[in-house]
């Protein structure tokens, strides 16, 4: 019976020795794991960081261009507004005379289809 209870004994500290591997085991994967995503977020961060550092430079160099022809483009409006106003301003008086002339130099004639009643 002594070796009965022996060989049981050694069966359960067999297994319990199997039980502390297995958790032991476990927990090591577990730490596997934790430190597998702290890898990956940080990586992901960094590749991201760097993502949206390019997607600036190219926002930059875009909108910069953008920018010079909005400039561009008021100069240049800015110029017609000016060469319009100094024209206006230069034949302004000879369309006014021109205009009254033709409104007050009035020439009263017979219409060519007039047909005078008999």
């Amino acid at each position: 019976m002594t070796s009965q209870s022996q060989g049981i004994q050694q069966l359960l500290q067999a297994e319990k020795r199997a039980k502390d591997k297995l958790e032991e085991a476990k927990k090591r994967k577990g730490k596997r794991l934790k430190q597998a995503k702290e890898e990956a977020t940080a990586e992901i961060d960094h590749y991201r960081l760097q993502r949206e550092k390019e997607f600036r430079t190219k926002e930059t160099n875009v909108m910069g261009s953008q920018g010079n022809l909005s400039a561009k483009i008021e100069e240049q409006t800015t110029e017609a507004i000016r060469n319009l106003t100094s024209s206006y301003h230069r034949n302004m008086e000879t369309m006014m005379k021109k205009l009254l002339s033709t409104i007050f130099d009035i020439s009263p004639e017979v219409h060519p289809n007039f047909r005078p009643a008999v």
